[in-house]
């Protein structure tokens, strides 16, 4: 880093002539770290959409994974990331060569892989005298890792080993998960989130009964984690909803639980945030009952009812003009009456 008398060796140049600092000066790594991480306008329409798709989004891409195998690695690990590719597909990225790495201990690696081929989830496959058969699932957030947990194969049935007929590529896993573990156990709970977040798939809209070909169970017993995959059949039941029947298709795994490396608490938490735009804003004098029937109040001004405009019938009008005419001779007559009795008698007079 520095010649014989202590002194910095004449600075490199980059490729337009610029110096570029010698690596045994003080400030030369974060000289270096800042150009890396400069950004740079892009050049070309392609470069602008390429960058644009991995800009933050308000509802965001469907989550990508990538299967990684280590430095050394077994038949038994090469085969089971390749089952899980194809349960993934094609939201997946196999990368096929050998990367000499463990995530445990350095993550600069697998975050350049992921910030590379843009996926927010990954598994590595690993395979040495301490944990044999060995499998790290986890995900990232915003490139760096959030939760990773370590699982050893201690049985394996691939695909190829059921005879029957494989789900189509790309179908939405339904998702079942059985023990008290999963619902008590910390390392469980994440474990459980995470499975979850790996095989879920895109989110969509609507879904078709046609559509759900395969169950993913998870059981959680005596320490280990059991892994099933099946097929659903639709057979004929002689009414409109089709009888259901499970085939198992494979890959099988029974797992057992190592090392856990989980997100703090307050950084788990910055991770579920969401925009204020998505969230539903509440409408105000809006209720439901317990059956879920909808309730407004509407809130209105004083009504004056001497302007009502009420129906009116010609039938009604003219028997109500004919009997206002009667009541009104009566009471013409009934006066004319008084006052010729109030001639005679004026104490009496009186007009009702």
């Amino acid at each position: 880093g520095s010649d014989a008398d202590g002194s910095c060796p004449p600075p490199a140049s980059t490729r337009d002539g610029r110096p570029l600092p010698a690596v045994g000066c003080s400030h030369a790594v974060a000289a270096v770290m800042t150009q890396l991480d400069r950004v740079t306008k892009p050049k070309t329409k392609r470069a602008k959409r390429f960058i644009e798709k991995r800009d933050p989004k308000l509802l965001e891409n469907t989550k990508n994974a990538m299967l990684i195998k280590g430095g050394n690695t077994s038949e038994t690990v090469t085969e089971a990331l390749k089952n899980i590719y194809s349960l993934k597909k094609p939201n997946a990225v196999l990368y096929k060569k050998k990367n000499i790495t463990r995530p445990f201990e350095d993550q600069t690696s697998v975050e350049f892989f992921s910030k590379k081929s843009d996926c927010s989830l990954f598994m590595f496959g690993s395979h040495n005298k301490k944990r044999p058969h060995n499998l790290i699932i986890g995900r990232m957030f915003d490139y760096h890792i959030l939760d990773m947990i370590e699982l050893g194969i201690e049985k394996f049935h691939a695909l190829s080993d059921f005879k029957n007929s494989k789900s189509a590529e790309g179908s939405k896993p339904m998702l079942v998960f059985a023990g008290d573990l999963f619902e008590l156990d910390n390392n469980h709970k994440r474990l459980k989130n995470l499975l979850i977040d790996f095989f879920r798939g895109p989110t969509v809209p609507n879904i078709r009964l046609g559509g759900l070909e395969i169950v993913l169970h998870f059981t959680a017993l005596a320490g280990k984690i059991f892994m099933r995959s099946y097929k659903v059949l639709m057979k004929k039941s002689g009414c409109r909803i089709p009888r259901i029947e499970l085939e198992e298709m494979g890959p099988s795994f029974d797992f057992v639980l190592k090392r856990t490396h989980l997100a703090s608490d307050d950084l788990y938490k910055k991770s579920l945030q969401q925009p204020k735009s998505l969230k539903a804003k509440k409408k105000k004098n809006l209720s439901r009952d317990v059956f879920g029937t909808s309730y407004g109040r509407i809130h209105m001004e004083k009504q004056d009812l001497t302007k009502l405009q009420t129906r009116k019938m010609k039938g009604l009008k003219r028997k109500g003009a004919k009997v206002a005419a009667a009541a009104a001779g009566e009471e013409k007559e009934e006066v004319e009456v008084d006052q010729d009795q109030a001639g005679s008698n004026p104490k009496s007079a009186r007009v009702e």
